[in-house]
């Protein structure tokens, strides 16, 4: 491409109203396109399942938490029940409309900090993104968690506290940005404060529950996910698709028709199925490990405080690149626990961040290609299915990769290596962030 187009392309891109206007747009064509569900009084994506429990909640006085288990932490209830305002009828509506305040919450907080690094690739990045994962990002709890995430890692360095409230908060919607917690606290010399607002936090929503009666409720969202077998799109289960494919005795689909999840199983499954979460947090423990002995070496270096943002990041996305690709349950939607880290480092160090950045648009892409294009396809075991879903799992683990390449070396290799593309030692445009 010339350069005059390519750079008039390049600032296009990078205009705010185009942002702001692609970010509208994005949320008022899911709307648009939800018009017959709301007709009907049908709904979509996640938002059926959300809407009865709502539904139970208020008509009914059952409260998932405080009167029956539920899969969910505590606060996913808010959003959940909040959608509720205006009645059943409009439920989408809400939804959509809530969600798109809270992206647009943290596109105004990548806007600003792009102003800062004379950059709006990352704002750029997160309405792309948004666009591309919208049958998921705008019709399951990971839109909402997603954007409090990001502002929430923009604050720890001038605001720790705040940043501690959002990150628990959105914990206790999600589990997974507790990754994202885990390397601020391991990373970040303000991490006595990060951990006591968000113990803050927990207790609060601790405190509620435990006066409403559901005490006995409180941590079932860990134990739900017990029983589980190897859901059809985690990485993990893989090997068994294609044995199901290949006729291979054993191996099948099955139903979760108490969770509504498509699972597989096959021959030698059982092991994985009972101790994969097991193996999951090893392998996050060992991430940990490493993250500490990249912290504690970066303290002995100059300028370490002007630092401490890249260990943060990549630890962040190590950690919860690694609760996807060992996770034996796998959703569309846990892209978006990828996508507010990488935003965060592309508006932070934009030149360190541009790979991760390319792969995971990539990941964006091929999962959308998977759900909802492919997903019937998939359950029919059509093999370009099985080969978009087999492209995409290969694609997270090129993303755990290079995070854990970049801890690594942080952590061991001598002399000092860059995380990204500077030393370091080296001085940055700021030591906070």
């Amino acid at each position: 491409m010339p350069a005059r187009p390519l750079a008039s392309l390049s600032k296009w891109a990078q205009d705010a109203r185009v942002l702001w206007s692609g970010l509208v747009l994005v949320h008022v064509v899911v709307l648009i396109l939800s018009i017959p569900y709301i007709l009907s009084g049908e709904l979509g994506g996640d938002l059926p399942v959300y809407a009865k429990w709502a539904s139970d909640a208020v008509d009914r006085g059952q409260w998932p938490v405080f009167a029956t288990d539920w899969v969910y932490p505590a606060g996913a209830l808010l959003p959940i029940v909040g959608s509720r305002v205006l009645g059943a009828g409009l439920y989408t509506v809400v939804w959509v409309v809530l969600v798109g305040v809270a992206n647009g919450i943290a596109l105004q907080a990548l806007i600003r900090r792009g102003r800062f690094v004379r950059s709006q690739w990352a704002p750029g990045f997160w309405v792309l993104t948004i666009a591309v994962l919208a049958a998921v990002d705008l019709l399951r709890l990971e839109g909402f968690t997603a954007p409090i995430v990001v502002v929430g890692m923009l604050f720890l360095g001038s605001r720790p506290w705040v940043a501690g409230f959002l990150l628990a908060a959105a914990t206790w919607i999600k589990v997974w940005p507790a990754a994202v917690i885990a390397s601020a606290v391991v990373a970040t010399s303000r991490r006595w404060i990060v951990l006591i607002t968000g113990a803050a936090v927990s207790l609060l929503v601790s405190s509620i529950v435990l006066i409403g009666g559901g005490g006995a409720h409180l941590d079932s969202f860990v134990t739900q996910q017990n029983g589980r077998a190897l859901q059809v799109e985690a990485p993990l289960a893989t090997p068994w698709l294609w044995m199901s494919l290949a006729r291979v005795p054993g191996a099948h689909l099955i139903h979760n028709r108490v969770l509504l999840t498509e699972e597989v199983t096959g021959p030698g499954d059982q092991w994985l199925v009972s101790h994969a979460t097991a193996v999951m947090f090893i392998v996050m423990a060992a991430l940990i490990v490493v993250l500490a002995v990249a912290t504690r070496r970066l303290s002995t270096l100059p300028h370490a405080l002007g630092r401490e943002v890249d260990l943060v990041l990549v630890g962040a996305l190590a950690l919860a690149s690694a609760f996807i690709v060992f996770n034996k349950v796998g959703s569309p939607q846990y892209v978006l626990w990828l996508t507010p880290i990488v935003v965060v480092g592309l508006v932070l160090r934009p030149p360190d961040w541009k790979t991760p950045a390319i792969l995971a648009l990539v990941v964006a892409g091929l999962t959308t290609l998977v759900y909802p294009v492919l997903y019937i396809p998939l359950l029919d075991l059509a093999p370009i299915a099985l080969i978009v879903l087999g492209a995409r799992n290969v694609m997270l683990v090129v993303v755990l990769a290079w995070s854990v390449v970049k801890l690594v070396r942080a952590a061991f290799v001598r002399p000092a290596v860059p995380l990204g593309t500077r030393p370091m030692g080296s001085p940055v445009r700021s030591t906070s962030y």
